[in-house]
């Protein structure tokens, strides 16, 4: 929900997550490329990747960067020396790349170190849904639906939903924070490198470009530690699976031309797939083998009447919630319509706020299997209810695209 996606600006009455615009966008320039971070503390600090070779790996565990990546860097203005050095800081509006294949999100070592995760914001922090953007009059919505307390996941986060995680990144207003899921890559099955999360978490829309230092913790603070315990916790606690660095993101070019952080606008396509490289070795393991888990992603979901309960999950941060906790709501939906143009949204009570942005929404296919057909994209200020988009042909076509880029690799 606007309320959910990554904490910025303060927002009037209830407001949605941020939307897209009908058409894909493809995500560009992500290099494994590792950096060492001369600062690691919990401010501010972003950076960018590109997706054509690796960052090859030497036995003394240094990076040794392909020409043609730092190249490609170069021609986006990006110096790698300057860029480790603190020049991710710089959010100038001439220099903030934001065009579909202007993504580039170098590896920082180090960079997303226990205190920083922890002191991660809610990008959708007092940004809500306004009555107005929800007129009867532009298609089928559904009454409000009844809020629907959500529930602590029970610990260990792995062992009941392993597909879940955050994902952590900069932007010009600080550190922020969303939430994601593995899903499976039909390129390589068992072996998906694949995140699932919204638009509005890796890309500002209309007004901005893309965020930077984007990468997936998976099974956050697995144990599920209260928030003071946290501030002594090592990563390997806290990131129990890897930090892994997105090195190629995609959202639609809807959510890039239509994208606010208030409102609806963009909301129907606000999703985006990120493929991930470890910030470490894994040991030749792709994320899925690491965490042991996948979910399919199901673009031909039944209409809204035929769904008996949809499932979301996420990290909320926003107040009641302090962001270090997994939750999960589930109702039956409904339908929520922003634009009469636009592709219908799912709305399902859920007190979960800001932080869950992004968050998978599971439903039990046809075959008895669970799963995704949505993810958390708007809510009002005051929460209460979350709505996310129908995977459509749009969300497809993302999600096909990033899966093919990779597919020799």
């Amino acid at each position: 929900m606007r309320s959910i996606r990554p904490p910025f600006a303060a927002r009037r009455g209830r407001s949605a997550r941020r939307r897209t615009s009908p058409v894909l966008a493809a995500v560009g320039l992500t290099a494994a490329l590792a950096l060492t971070a001369t600062a690691c503390n919990s401010g501010d600090d972003k950076a960018s990747g590109g997706p054509t070779a690796s960052a090859a790996q030497s036995g003394d565990d240094k990076i040794k960067i392909p020409d043609d990546i730092k190249n490609k860097l170069k021609q986006h203005g990006i110096d790698i020396d300057k860029w480790k050095k603190g020049a991710w800081k710089n959010w100038n509006k001439d220099d903030w790349l934001r065009e579909a294949d202007d993504f580039v999100n170098p590896i920082i070592k180090g960079l997303w170190d226990p205190d920083r995760m922890r002191g991660a914001d809610d990008p959708d922090k007092n940004k809500g849904v306004d009555d107005n953007d929800l007129s009867g009059d532009q298609g089928v919505t559904d009454p409000e639906p009844a809020p629907v307390t959500a529930q602590a996941v029970k610990t260990a986060y792995h062992a009941n939903v392993p597909e879940a995680g955050k994902v952590f990144f900069d932007s010009p207003e600080g550190t922020m924070v969303c939430s994601a899921t593995v899903v499976e890559d039909p390129a390589h099955p068992g072996k998906s490198n694949l995140v699932w999360t919204a638009g509005h978490c890796v890309h500002a829309g209309k007004k901005g470009g893309w965020y930077r230092n984007i990468a997936f913790v998976p099974s956050y603070n697995d144990s599920g530690k209260p928030a003071a315990q946290l501030e002594k916790a090592t990563r390997q606690e806290v990131a129990p699976y890897g930090v892994w660095w997105s090195d190629w993101a995609q959202t639609s070019d809807q959510w890039i031309e239509q994208g606010g952080s208030t409102g609806g606008q963009g909301a129907p396509y606000d999703f985006a797939v990120l493929h991930v490289t470890p910030e470490k070795g894994s040991g030749g393991k792709s994320l899925e083998e690491t965490v042991g888990s996948a979910l399919p992603v199901n673009f031909n979901a039944p209409a809204v009447p035929k769904v008996s309960s949809i499932t979301a999950t996420g990290y909320p941060a926003a107040a009641p919630f302090d962001g270090q906790k997994l939750f999960q709501c589930t109702d039956k939906p409904g339908r929520l319509s922003v634009a009469q143009s636009d592709p219908t949204m799912y709305r399902i009570g859920c007190t979960m706020t800001g932080g869950s942005s992004g968050g998978g929404w599971v439903a039990t296919g046809s075959d008895g299997k669970p799963a995704l057909v949505s993810n958390t994209s708007i809510g009002p200020v005051e929460f209460g209810w979350l709505a996310g988009p129908r995977l459509g042909d749009v969300a497809k076509g993302v999600y096909d695209s990033v899966s093919k880029k990779f597919a020799g690799q």
